[in-house]
C-alpha cells in the first residue's frame, strides 16, 4: 500500500469520527464519547498527515508537542466561567492558523491557479476576520473592553468602505497575483481591521451569537486553507464547523428572536434603558432561612441557572440541594435557556459537570406551558433570560426574545450578588413582581446555607 493511500484511507476515517463525534456531542449524555471520538480523529489526521512525503517532520513534531502542553495546560486550568473566553481565542487561533496557511501558499507559490488563489484570498480575508473579531470577542467577556456596543457615527460607513476596499483588491489578486505583494499586505490588514470593527459594536447580550458565527468563521477559513494546499482532510474539518456553526447561529438566533442581520448591525443594547426609578414595584429580600420553610412545603419547583451560577461555581451544591428536594417529596427540574451565560451549552455543560441528571434537564418551550404549577422556581444567577419587559415592554431592546417565563410560578426566588443589571445592561422587572422574593448574596452561600437548614431538621 502506498502512502498516499494510507494517508487517504486515513483521512476518510477521520472524517467518519468527525461526523460520529459531532453527531453525539448533539447530546449531553453521549457528549464525553462524542468529544473523545472527535479527538481521536483529529490524532489520526494529524499521524496521517506526517507521512506526507517531503514533510519536515521535526517541525510538525515541535509545534505538535508545543500545542499539546498548551492544550492541556488550559484544559485543566480555565475555569468554567472562562470557557466562553477560552472558546473564542481558540476561534481566533483557528483563524489565524488559516490566515498563515494563505500568506505561506502565496509566497511559495504566487503563480498558483485560479482556484488556489481564490482559497488563499478566503483564507486569509476569512482567517483575519475571524482572529480580530475573537480577541475582541475575548476581550469583551474578560473585561478588558466594556460588554456594552461600542458605536461611533459612521461605522457601518466604514465597514462598507473596509469592504469595498476588499473587493477591489481582490479583482487585481485574481487578475494578477505575483503583482500583488504590496497589496496582499493590505489585504491581511484590512481583514484583521474588518474583524474589529464588526465585533466592536455587538453588545454583550448578544456574545453566544458572535461566539458561534465566529467558530464558523474559523471552520470556513480552514477549509479555504484545505483548498490552497489540498488537503482534503482539512476541507472536510473545516465544512463540518463552518455548517454546524451556522446552523449552532440560526438556532441561537431563533432563541433571542432575532435575525442575523439584527445581531449584527442593530448595535443592541446602545440605546436608552429605564431607570429603577422608572419601575413600578418594590423588591422583597428573603433570608435563606425564610426560603428553606417555602422550600420544604413545595411539591413542584424549577431551577433556573445562569451565569450568575457559573460564577460562583455552585453547581455542585445545587445538584445536592435538587436531591434533598426530591427526597422531601418535591419534582426538581432545571429549566435551561438556550443563550444563558455566556456561550451556546454554557448552563447544559455547567451542570453536567456536577452530575445532574440528564433527564431533568429542560428546555425553555417544555417547562413555560407547566410554569403555572410550579410551586418554587429559584433563579440563580440568570437575569436578561428571565426578564418579562421581554413580553410586554416594547421600549425594551430585548422585546420579542423568548424567555423562561419564571414569573408565572407561584413563588420566585432570585438568587444574586445585587441589584445589578445583566449582560445586557437592563433593568429586570421580574425582581419587582409581587411573587418575587429576592435573597442577595453569593449563589454558593446561599444555597450551602438552605442546605444547613434541610439537613439540620
Amino acid at each position: 500500500m502506498t502512502a498516499a493511500l494510507t494517508i487517504n484511507i486515513a483521512y476518510i476515517v477521520a472524517s467518519v469520527l468527525f461526523i460520529l463525534g459531532l453527531k453525539m456531542m448533539s447530546r449531553p449524555d453521549s457528549a464525553r464519547q462524542g468529544n473523545f471520538l472527535s479527538a481521536l480523529g483529529m490524532a489520526l489526521a494529524i499521524a496521517a498527515t506526517l507521512l506526507t512525503k517531503g514533510l519536515e517532520f521535526e517541525w510538525v513534531v515541535i509545534g505538535g508537542v508545543i500545542g499539546t502542553l498548551i492544550g492541556a495546560f488550559f484544559a485543566t486550568r480555565v475555569q468554567m466561567t472562562q470557557m466562553p473566553e477560552m472558546v473564542a481565542l481558540l476561534n481566533g487561533f483557528g483563524g489565524l492558523a488559516s490566515l498563515l496557511v494563505g500568506w505561506s501558499a502565496y509566497h511559495y507559490t504566487p503563480q498558483a491557479g485560479i482556484l488556489t488563489t481564490s482559497a488563499t484570498f478566503l483564507s486569509v480575508l476569512i482567517g483575519g476576520v475571524t482572529f480580530s473579531g475573537s480577541l475582541v470577542a475575548w476581550a469583551k467577556l474578560h473585561g478588558n473592553l466594556p460588554s456594552r456596543p461600542l458605536v461611533f457615527q459612521g461605522q457601518q460607513l466604514l465597514n462598507g468602505f473596509l469592504l469595498v476596499l476588499i473587493m477591489g483588491i481582490a479583482l487585481f489578486f485574481l487578475r494578477s497575483p505575483a503583482t500583488f505583494s504590496p497589496l496582499f499586505v493590505a489585504l491581511v490588514i484590512l481583514s484583521l481591521l474588518l474583524g474589529i470593527t464588526s465585533v466592536l459594536p455587538i453588545g454583550g447580550a448578544d456574545m453566544p451569537v458572535v461566539i458561534s458565527l465566529l467558530n464558523s468563521y474559523s471552520g470556513l477559513a480552514a477549509c479555504a486553507a484545505g483548498f490552497v494546499i489540498l488537503n482534503n482532510i482539512l476541507i472536510v474539518a473545516g465544512a463540518l464547523v463552518g455548517a454546524s456553526g451556522i446552523i449552532l447561529t440560526q438556532i441561537m438566533c431563533k432563541a433571542m428572536n432575532r435575525s442575523l442581520r439584527n445581531v449584527l448591525f442593530s448595535g443592541f443594547g446602545s440605546v436608552v434603558k429605564k431607570t429603577r426609578a422608572d419601575k413600578k414595584g418594590e423588591v422583597r429580600p428573603l433570608s435563606p432561612e425564610d426560603a428553606y420553610l417555602v422550600l420544604e412545603a413545595a411539591r413542584s419547583v424549577v431551577i433556573t441557572p445562569g451565569y450568575g451560577l457559573a460564577v460562583a461555581q455552585a453547581q455542585h451544591v445545587v445538584r445536592e440541594l435538587g436531591e434533598l428536594l426530591e427526597k422531601n417529596g418535591a419534582e426538581v427540574r432545571y429549566a435551561i435557556h438556550p443563550v444563558a451565560g455566556r456561550m451556546p451549552g454554557h448552563m447544559n455543560v455547567l451542570l453536567a459537570e456536577a452530575n445532574v441528571p440528564y433527564d431533568q434537564l429542560v428546555e425553555m418551550d417544555a417547562v413555560n406551558p407547566a410554569m403555572d404549577a410550579v410551586d418554587v422556581c429559584i433563579v440563580i444567577g440568570a437575569n436578561d433570560t428571565v426578564n418579562p419587559a421581554a413580553l410586554h415592554d416594547k421600549t425594551s431592546p430585548i422585546y420579542g426574545m423568548p424567555i423562561i417565563e419564571t414569573f408565572r410560578a407561584r413563588t420566585v426566588f432570585v438568587i444574586k450578588r445585587s441589584m445589578a443589571t445583566g449582560f445586557a445592561g437592563i433593568e429586570n422587572d421580574l425582581f419587582t413582581q409581587e411573587n418575587t422574593r429576592m435573597i442577595f448574596g453569593d449563589a454558593k452561600d446561599v444555597v450551602q446555607k438552605i442546605l444547613s437548614e434541610f439537613k439540620s431538621k
